[in-house]
């Protein structure tokens, strides 16, 4: 297969062939309806698991809710770590589908729910899923998701003044952003997900003064071990935007790390089916043992 939109088109109704994992255990951080955590335990049963906290991706959009990465959610159980599969406010429907308002994103309530879910989540664990071993935790993500794990793992360098910030960094093992939305300025540039990133910041006049409140790319150094996994076929999210994330990290001083898959695009990072779930959760290993 040679055409990309092909490719694409053929690996996303793979990922989103497999058929929606129940969760063990469910816990709310919050009273909306999306503010919810779904908690995958180890199926090997071992105590002192690795704890993966899942973001999903889908350009923070309303119809793109946490369903859609539960198989992966699953493979990593299979494969010994535990998972928190984070929900979090999402945008409106898109027009076609009769919604109005923003359709990526909402200012602020995805970050609010975001930075809640995390800073609930070492007491929403020890009952959810008690295997779990919370100082190996490692923030995963793909495409929107990557973008918030990767904010998540920097709400320490916010701006002063930013509700979000936190006195001092998350107690994490690292971050694995899959094809992230990681530099919003390349993001804006490519025009990625249909203008995902100017919804997401309210509009194409809030880029500047929102964008250093919610941007990875300027939230730099972090100081926590961070990996970028990225297919070179990937037209969703293309390869510019994460080698951009980590050139500005590199002139911040700090390294990350970048595999780059050849012959995959968007969706086989989360699909059980694809051989690039097995190195996405090789890349996890490597951050959290």
């Amino acid at each position: 297969m040679t055409d990309p939109a092909e490719r694409d088109a053929a690996e996303e109704a793979s990922a989103f062939s497999h058929p929606a994992v129940a969760p063990d255990a469910t816990a709310a951080y919050g009273d909306h309806p999306d503010q919810v955590i779904d908690f995958y335990a180890p199926r090997d049963g071992h105590a002192g698991a690795p704890l993966v906290v899942l973001l999903h991706g889908g350009a923070w959009r309303a119809p793109y809710d946490r369903m859609h990465v539960t198989p992966f959610a699953d493979f990593l159980a299979r494969r010994g770590f535990a998972v928190a599969n984070v929900e979090y406010r999402r945008g409106s429907l898109l027009p076609q589908q009769g919604g109005a308002g923003p359709v990526a994103g909402r200012w602020p309530d995805t970050f609010d729910d975001v930075a809640a879910a995390l800073d609930a989540l070492p007491s929403l664990v020890r009952d959810a899923v008690p295997q779990a071993d919370p100082r190996r935790t490692v923030l995963a993500g793909h495409s929107a998701g990557g973008h918030l794990a990767l904010w998540a793992a920097a709400r320490h360098v916010l701006p002063a003044g930013s509700p979000w910030r936190t006195p001092g960094p998350a107690a994490l093992r690292g971050v694995v952003a899959l094809a992230p939305i990681a530099h919003f300025t390349t993001a804006v540039e490519l025009d990625v997900c249909s203008g995902a990133v100017l919804q997401l910041l309210g509009g194409g006049g809030e880029l500047e003064s929102r964008g250093p409140y919610a941007d990875p790319a300027v939230l730099l150094p972090t100081g926590i071990a961070t990996a970028v996994v990225q297919g070179r076929e990937d037209i969703v999210v293309p390869q510019a935007v994460a080698e951009a994330y980590v050139d500005a990290a590199a002139k911040a001083g700090e390294t990350v790390g970048l595999t780059l898959l050849e012959g995959v695009g968007h969706f086989p990072l989360i699909d059980p089916a694809a051989d690039a779930c097995a190195v996405v959760a090789e890349e996890i290993a490597q951050l959290a043992y």
